[in-house]
């Protein structure tokens, strides 16, 4: 598979964002103060470790094939927790920077879906953005159960 210059610069744009998300999970992970939202940051993490590996294949030329199964159903998990008002504000802060983060992300591989000549790879890319808005579902899930949205 042969990518046009156009498709390669946004492919290295994703590539870039994912790391960034990765770099922020993981920091946010140690830094939150609920472990339930260190789990949620952790757990979220690793699936933007397989997406940062996915891009790169893509931008090696190989097309890597997609499981037919997403994360679970954010909807159900209880994310309840006790939180000081002074741990509340610090967590709502990350899970609101957190939010933001899976929003430009997802709106990036919508761009470059549209810009993908290969059905294939716009199927890789389409399988991921599905996953970049499960995050936020997670995350908006985990703030609105802690009284975090508004």
């Amino acid at each position: 598979m042969t990518l046009t210059q156009k498709e390669t610069t946004l492919l290295q744009d994703l590539k870039s964002q994912e790391q960034l998300c990765i770099d922020k999970y993981s920091k946010y992970s140690s830094d939150a103060c609920g472990s339930k939202l260190k789990d949620l940051f952790s757990e979220i993490k690793q699936t933007e470790q397989q997406h940062f590996t996915t891009v790169n294949q893509i931008l090696g030329g190989t097309v890597p094939q997609v499981g037919g199964g997403s994360q679970a159903n954010s909807a159900q998990s209880d994310y309840n927790s006790q939180y000081s008002e002074q741990d509340k504000q610090k967590d709502k802060f990350l899970c609101t920077d957190a939010l933001s983060t899976e929003k430009h992300v997802s709106s990036l591989y919508n761009t470059c879906i549209f810009e993908c000549k290969d059905t294939n790879v716009r199927n890789v890319l389409n399988h991921i953005q599905k996953e970049e808005q499960q995050h936020g579902e997670k995350i908006y899930n985990f703030m609105s159960q802690n009284g975090m949205y508004s």
